[in-house]
């Protein structure tokens, strides 16, 4: 028997240690971690008690227009290892004092203490400076102190090493401890049973039982138990074999003797099947009468299919108008999807524009108060940067809710025309599919479902995008009206990706299913489940049309009882005819 290149024990130990490696890397990175956000935390909080400690002498400074006094006491704060920076500005906002590593800070001054993280490490703390003269508070600028990572990392330089010679230490005595135990326990007695077992003789098997000897009663001694054992059956087998052998000696000469009988048998059969031929030449002239008669019968059975032929002309005419019928149906449920999507759009925008009017006219109005206040050279400076802020808050209020507006009757406008119109065109697949979802919000509006979709972001196709769009809105209003129905939220979620030139969309609700009866006769024209409460029958039956006969594609449905439908949608980057024109 041939080396083993690599041998379990080893495997197994390196796949134990590899899993204990991972995890112990995870902790102490986890742990080195918690301690930086913790010891930067601290320096936060020491930024902020500085505040108390200079904030009044640095404060009279400025109000007194002494620099040189603010430069000092700056250059005082640097000098502080916990600050890497120092930036104090003016109630405009301008810089007088900046040393060592700081951000440039643009408008006006801060009215509160915050902290803030920028690039490279570096994070701050910015607070006013307000000065109290006569019972009156006025904000003379602002400090900012910054710190950065390198001074986190000198008061946690010396845990990091701990944590890290830690996790050497255990892990180098685990790999000793497993090596150790992984060679005693099992690589040398598995090694010993190997040898044994490869020595084995068929000539001799009792002899070629295994010896080892095991303190434990593991595996490796079952292993060896079931070893002899199969040499014991086998020995039992050979004795049985040798057995066997002498009985079909025995037999064959029984079976000499009934050939002969049998030969003396065949002889008097061979006398019946004479009589027999005579009694098949007898039937032979009855079925020669029987064939005049069958004869007569399909000359009669012609006259019956001319017949059947003028009937099947009448129904090809009964099925062509039914056909036109059938036609006129798909197109009136293509019109009232549209028409729903109508309604909705139309109150979805209502709202921004609603919400746009509101906050003109609030506008409009301090417009004028504003211009009243200037007529009367009232205008004082606080009034102004008040009507500023509340301009900017209104101006962007406006244009959110016109973009908002304008995004839905852009994606509307797209949906509605593609779904009126079966012209080809290239599109981005996944923003259609988003415009599709939008067009479809105001059906979202009253529940809590959920829809995800998965899609690249570069995949395009060609093909007629009404298509797609009534597919999608077909599959996701067949969910709402009967996969959620007594539902208070679900989940659908439609995924799309490309295999070589043709399309994948998988699309799935966690509804409450169909049966195997209903789902046998889901494509089928006219079959709801919700007969006589609006159902049409026709949803399900007009996506498997356009997917198999528009799309040139596949479409097929599973689904159980209580654990939702699924859609599988297959079908080609390019549509029939337009690899056909591009020929």
């Amino acid at each position: 028997m041939g080396t083993v290149k690599t041998g379990l024990s080893r495997k197994l130990l390196t796949r134990v240690l590899s899993v204990y490696f991972v995890l112990t890397l995870i902790v102490t990175v986890g742990q080195i971690f918690t301690e930086y956000l913790s010891t930067k935390h601290h320096i936060e909080d020491e930024l902020r008690t500085l505040k108390n400690t200079f904030a009044t002498s640095l404060t009279r400074a400025i109000w007194e227009l002494n620099t040189p006094q603010a430069r000092l006491i700056g250059q005082g704060l640097l000098e502080l290892p916990i600050v890497q920076g120092v930036q104090i500005r003016d109630e405009n906002g301008d810089v007088i004092v900046a040393y060592g590593e700081t951000i440039p800070m643009q408008g006006q001054t801060v009215d509160a203490g915050v902290m803030r993280d920028h690039v490279g490490g570096l994070f701050s703390y910015s607070f006013p400076l307000v000065f109290k003269f006569s019972g009156r508070e006025s904000n003379v600028g602002d400090v900012s102190l910054y710190s950065d990572f390198d001074t986190i990392f000198s008061r946690i330089e010396v845990g990091i090493f701990f944590l890290i010679g830690n996790a050497i230490v255990k892990t180098a005595f685990l790999v000793f401890l497993f090596m150790t135990a992984f060679r005693r326990m099992l690589s040398e007695p598995l090694s010993e049973i190997t040898d044994e077992m490869s020595a084995f003789d068929p000539e001799r098997p009792n002899e070629s039982k295994i010896q080892v000897i095991l303190d434990d009663d593991n595996e490796l001694q079952q292993l060896k138990d079931s070893y002899n054992q199969v040499i014991d059956d086998l020995i039992a087998s050979q004795t049985k074999l040798h057995g066997t052998q002498e009985q079909l000696s025995a037999a064959n000469k029984k079976l000499d003797d009934q050939n002969l009988l049998l030969e003396q048998e065949v002889a008097k059969k061979t006398a019946s099947l004479s009589q027999i031929m005579l009694d098949l030449e007898q039937q032979k002239d009855e079925l020669i009468a029987n064939q005049r008669e069958l004869r007569q019968e399909n000359e009669n059975r012609q006259y019956i299919e001319d017949e059947l032929r003028k009937r099947n002309a009448e129904l090809a005419k009964s099925m062509d108008t039914l056909k036109m019928a059938k036609d006129q149906l798909l197109e009136s449920e293509r019109m009232a999807s549209l028409g729903g999507l109508v309604a909705g759009i139309a109150h979805d925008v209502n709202t921004p524009m609603g919400v746009g009017v509101t906050a003109a006219s609030f506008l409009e109005e301090r417009l004028q108060q504003l211009k009243s206040a200037f007529e009367d050279k009232s205008l004082t400076h606080k009034a102004m940067v008040n009507f500023l802020s509340e301009a900017g808050q209104t101006t962007q209020l406006l244009l959110t809710n016109l973009h908002r507006a304008s995004d839905l009757v852009a994606s509307f406008k797209q949906v509605a025309v593609d779904q009126a119109s079966e012209a080809e065109r290239q599109f981005n697949l996944n923003s259609y599919l988003h415009e599709v979802l939008q067009s479809l919000q105001p059906s979202f509006k009253q529940t809590r479902h959920k829809v995800a979709i998965d899609c690249p972001e570069d995949l395009e196709i060609r093909c007629a995008p009404g298509v797609i769009a009534q597919i999608t809105t077909n599959m996701i209003m067949n969910s709402l009206n009967h996969g959620f129905e007594d539902m208070r939220s679900g989940h659908i979620q439609l995924s799309v990706k490309a295999e070589d030139d043709e399309i994948i969309m998988v699309y799935k609700d966690d509804g409450r299913g169909m049966n195997e009866d209903d789902l046998a006769r889901l494509f089928d024209a006219f079959f709801t489940t919700k007969r006589g409460q609006g159902g049409s029958g026709l949803g399900t039956h007009i996506m498997y049309n356009l997917v198999t006969q528009t799309l040139g594609g596949k479409i097929e449905a599973n689904s159980q009882p209580g654990q939702g439908l699924e859609y599988i949608i297959r079908f080609p980057k390019r549509t029939r005819t337009t690899s056909g024109s591009a020929e």
